[in-house]
C-alpha cells in the first residue's frame, strides 16, 4: 500500500547520513558543552559434489546415520515497533516504519553432546540487521535468570547471528553511531528482540531429543552477485584461480532429525547475499529475502510427511560483505541506461548518487517487493533441493564432540605475527571516506566516491566537518593507512562509545562441522581465507580422519561493520573503508581463532581468558524517540470500524483493501499474535487462512490527525499468491491508548467478499 516510488536502490548500513551525523554531533556538543562526558522468473539450481560434503545422488551413503547428538529447535516472534521508528540497516532518516509486510523471528538451534550434556551450543538466527552487544547481553541475562538447566547457556556457547535484513525496526544498538538515525535507543524495540531470542532458546531447549545431523550443499547460481568486483580482483590471481566464481554460490545445509521417529525437526543453511532486496524507500517491516525463504520453507513443511510439527528453518548469513541480491547489475538512473563505472561505481557526472543495483524484477517499481520475494524463493528452492536429497546423498555428522569457545578481544593496537613472521597491528575503529560513498545497493550522499585510498577526493569541506568530531591522532592515521579516516569512531566516546573496539571471538563445533562466528561482514575472499585457515588447523589438530566442514555465520554478537582482505583494503571501496580495525583485521581474526582452536579438541578442558568486557550502553543511551500520547476516533466512529469496505468480488491476482479506524500498533506489539488476518468461510464458520506472517497480507498504519489522535489502518491482501476461490473477510486486531487511562484491545471486521 505504500506509494509507488521509482526504484531507489538500498544502501548498506550507516552510510547515507554523514551530514546527519555531523548535525547530531553539533547537537551533542551543545548538550554536553558544560559537562565532562567524554544500513516469478526462472532460476537454475546446480547441485554439485563438494569435497566429501555431498556424494553422488546415484550412490547410497556409506553410513546410514551419523553419531547421535542432543538436538533442539525453536522459533519466536521478535517483531518490534513497526511504525514511527527508523528501520535498521540503511541509516536513512526518512525510512520510518509505516507498517508490516511480514513478521520477523528469532530461530534457535541447539546441539549437545549425548554423553556430556553440558557440552552444547545455541546458534540464533535473528531477522535483524546484525548481532549486537546490547541484545546479546539481554539474552544472556534472561537465560541466567531462568536458572536450572539454562545455566548451561552463556558467553562461550551462545552465538547471536543475524540475517542482515535491512527492513526491521531499529533503535536497539549498543553503540552511538547506528543509533543516530533512529534518534537513539528504544527499550521497546530492544526488548522485543531480547524476549523473542530467549523464548526461541527456551523452546529449543524444551524440544531437545537425541537425533542426527546431515550436511549437504547446493549451488544457487542466480541468488547473488558481486557488488565490488574491482576490489575482489585486487586479490592474488593465484588465489582467485582456485575458485570458479567471484562470490560464493554454494549454500550449505544442515538438517536436524530426531532419532525417536526419524522426523526432521529443522534445517539450518548458510548462503551469502545481502538483505537489501527491499529498497531504502520501503517502510514496511520484513525479514527481507532470507525471511521470505525461512517462512516459505516452514510453511512447506506443514504438509510434508518427513517433518515434525514445529519445524524450524534458519537461513543464516555467510560471507556477505561484497554480495548483493541485485543480480542484474548496477546501472545509472540518469537517463543514459549505462552501467556504472567499474572502478568506483559512479555515473557520467562522476558521482555515485545515480548508480543503483537492479534486482531480478526491478521493472515492477514496487519498493523491491517482487525482487525480494524472488531472491527469497530462490534460496528456499535451493535449500529444499538439498534437503530432499540428504537422505540418499548427504554427509552425516560424525564424532561425538560438541565444543565451543568465546572471548573478547580489544582490537586497539593488537599486535601479532603474520605467517611470514612480520609483526603487524590492528587499529582503533575508524571509517574511511568511501564509507560515506555507499555501494550500488545504496549510494551515499554528497561528493563521496568509492575507491578512495590515500588522499580523499571529496570536498575539503568534509575535512573541516570531521574535525568537529575528532581529528585522528598521527598514530591512528598511520595505523589505518591507506584508509583516509573520515570518522574516527573508535576514539569517540562523547557521550558514550560510538563504535566497538572490543569484539567477540567465537567458534562452535559439532563433529567435523565447525562454525566461525564473525562479528563483521566478511567479504567473499575474506570468508574463503578464514574458512580455509580453520579447516587446515582443525585437520591438523583433531580431525585427521574426517574432513572438516567449515562455515562462517555473521554478522554476529557485536556488529563490527566489514572485513576485507588486506588487498581489498588497499583499494578502499566501501567494504575496505568500512573495515574498522585497519589493513590487518582479517589476519588478526584468523590468528585469534586458529591459535585457540585447540579448545575445540575432544579432550580440551578450560577456556580462553575471557578478555576485556565491552561497554554496556543500555542504561545510558540517549533517546529522542517520543512515545504514544493517545488514540482517538472521529465522531460517530469506534475503533475497528471498517470505513472503506472491500468490493463484493475479486478475480484472483487483485489486491483486496480494507480500511479501519485504527490505533497505534506500538501500544501492543502483539508478539506471537497478529495485527491482521484473512478468514475464509466454510461449512463450520470462519477459518483463518492468512495472518501477518504471510508475505501477501500487508498492514499499513497512517496517522490522519496528530492533534486529535486519529489514525487509519489499511489491510491489503495481494491475492496472487495461492489464493483459493471462496468467500472471505478481513479482520483487524488493535489496541488503543486513552489520554487518561490504560490500553484497551479491540477488533474489527470487513464485509464479506469473494475471490474467483
Amino acid at each position: 500500500m505504500a506509494g509507488q516510488f521509482r526504484n531507489q536502490s538500498p544502501g548498506a548500513p550507516r552510510r547515507t547520513v554523514f551530514g546527519l551525523i555531523c548535525a547530531f554531533t553539533l547537537l551533542l556538543l551543545g548538550i554536553f558543552a558544560t559537562t565532562n562526558f567524554n544500513g516469478p522468473v526462472q532460476h537454475n539450481l546446480k547441485a554439485r559434489q563438494a569435497a566429501n560434503d555431498i556424494r553422488s545422488a546415484t550412490k547410497e551413503r556409506a553410513e546410514a546415520t551419523g553419531d547421535k547428538y542432543l538436538l533442539g529447535v525453536g522459533k519466536a516472534d521478535i517483531t518490534g515497533p513497526i511504525v514511527e521508528l527508523n528501520l535498521a540497516g540503511y541509516a536513512s532518516l526518512p525510512q520510518v516504519g509505516t507498517g508490516l509486510r511480514q513478521r520477523i523471528y528469532s530461530r534457535a538451534f541447539i546441539v549437545g553432546d549425548v554423553n556430556k550434556p553440558k557440552d552444547r551450543f545455541a546458534y540464533l538466527v535473528l531477522d535483524t540487521q546484525g548481532g549486537d552487544t546490547a541484545v546479546r547481553n539481554g539474552i544472556l541475562e534472561g537465560l541466567a535468570a531462568l536458572g536450572g538447566d539454562y545455566a548451561m547457556y552463556g558467553q562461550s556457547n551462545v552465538a547471536v547471528t543475524a540475517t542482515h535484513s535491512h527492513s526491521g525496526p531499529g533503535a536497539w544498538f549498543n553503540y552511538l553511531l547506528p543509533q543516530i538515525t533512529s534518534l537513539g535507543f528504544s527499550k521497546q524495540s530492544y526488548q522485543a528482540i531480547v524476549d523473542g531470542g530467549i523464548l526461541s532458546i527456551k523452546r529449543a531447549h524444551e524440544s531437545m531429543q537425541e537425533g542426527y545431523l546431515d550436511i549437504g550443499t547446493v549451488d544457487i547460481d542466480d541468488g547473488n552477485l558481486s557488488r565490488s568486483l574491482y576490489a575482489y580482483l585486487a586479490n592474488p590471481e593465484s588465489e582467485r584461480s582456485k575458485y570458479s566464481t567471484d562470490v560464493d554460490k554454494e549454500m550449505t545445509v544442515l538438517k536436524f532429525k530426531r532419532a525417536s521417529d526419524s522426523k526432521n525437526i529443522g534445517v539450518l543453511t548458510w548462503y551469502a547475499v545481502h538483505g537489501t532486496s527491499m529498497l531504502e524507500n520501503n517502510t514496511h517491516v520484513s525479514g527481507d529475502n532470507k525471511g521470505v525463504a525461512a517462512v516459505m520453507f516452514e510453511k512447506a513443511m506443514t504438509n510434508d510427511a518427513s517433518a515434525a510439527p514445529g519445524f524450524v528453518a534458519g537461513f543464516s548469513q555467510a560471507n556477505v560483505g561484497d554480495t548483493t541480491p541485485n543480480v542484474l547489475g548496477a546501472y545509472c538512473d540518469d537517463g543514459s541506461g549505462a552501467m556504472c563505472s567499474f572502478e568506483n561505481s559512479t555515473c557520467a557526472d562522476g558521482k555515485s548518487q545515480s548508480c543503483h543495483g537492479r534486482g531480478p524484477l526491478f521493472q515492477n517499481v514496487d519498493l523491491g517487493v517482487s525482487s525480494c520475494y524472488e531472491i527469497g524463493r530462490r534460496q528456499y528452492a535451493g535449500a529444499k533441493s538439498a534437503y530432499d536429497s540428504l537422505a540418499s546423498s548427504g554427509t552425516p555428522v560424525v564424532g561425538s564432540t560438541v565444543k565451543s569457545f568465546h572471548f573478547f578481544q580489544d582490537m586497539q593496537y593488537y599486535e601479532f605475527p603474520l605467517e611470514d613472521g612480520r609483526m603487524v597491528q590492528t587499529c582503533p575503529a575508524a571509517l574511511g571516506y568511501s564509507f560515506a560513498a555507499g555501494t550500488t545497493d545504496g549510494p551515499g550522499a554528497a561528493d563521496f566516491t568509492q575507491n578512495n585510498p590515500g588522499i580523499p577526493t571529496a570536498s575539503p569541506f568534509w575535512g573541516i566537518v570531521k574535525g568537529l568530531l575528532r581529528e585522528p591522532s598521527p598514530e591512528q592515521k598511520a595505523c589505518q593507512q591507506p584508509k583516509p579516516v573520515l570518522l574516527d569512531v573508535g576514539e569517540l566516546s562523547v557521550p558514550y562509545a560510538w563504535s566497538p573496539n572490543i569484539v567477540d571471538i567465537q567458534l562452535l563445533r559439532v563433529g567435523q562441522f565447525i562454525i566461525i562466528v564473525s562479528p563483521s561482514e566478511a567479504t567473499t575472499m575474506s570468508g574463503r581465507r578464514w574458512r580455509a585457515a580453520i579447516k587446515s588447523a582443525a585437520a591438523s589438530e583433531f580431525l585427521q580422519d574426517t574432513e572438516p566442514v567449515v562455515v562462517l555465520g555473521g554478522p554476529a554478537n557485536t556488529y563490527s561493520h566489514y572485513l576485507a582482505t588486506p588487498e581489498e583494503y588497499g583499494i578502499q571501496r566501501y567494504e575496505g573503508a568500512s573495515t574498522l580495525f585497519g589493513k590487518w583485521q582479517l589476519p588478526a581474526f584468523i590468528n585469534l581463532t586458529v591459535s585457540n582452536i585447540g579448545y575445540l579438541a575432544p579432550t580440551a578442558t578450560g577456556a580462553p581468558p575471557p578478555g576485556p568486557s565491552p561497554p554496556d550502553n543500555r542504561n545510558n543511551s540517549l533517546s529522542f524517540i517520543t512515545g504514544v500520547a493517545f488514540d482517538n476516533t472521529p465522531a460517530g466512529k469506534k475503533f475497528g470500524d471498517c470505513t472503506t469496505q472491500p468490493s463484493a468480488s475479486y478475480a484472483r491476482g487483485a489486491v483486496v483493501n480494507s480500511t479501519f479506524v485504527g490505533a497505534n500498533p506500538r501500544n501492543n506489539l502483539r508478539l506471537e499474535g497478529t495485527f491482521a488476518s484473512i478468514e475464509k468461510k466454510d461449512g463450520n464458520g470462519w477459518v483463518q487462512v492468512r495472518d501477518d506472517s504471510d508475505w501477501d497480507l500487508v498492514y499499513t498504519w497512517t496517522r490522519t490527525n496528530w492533534a486529535l489522535g486519529y489514525s487509519d489502518v489499511v489491510i491489503s491482501w495481494e491475492t496472487g499468491i495461492n489464493a483459493e476461490p471462496g468467500t472471505y473477510r478481513t479482520r483487524y486486531f488493535g489496541d488503543s491508548k486513552a489520554l487518561i487511562g490504560g490500553i484497551s484491545a479491540f477488533e474489527g471486521a470487513s464485509n464479506t467478499f469473494t475471490v474467483t
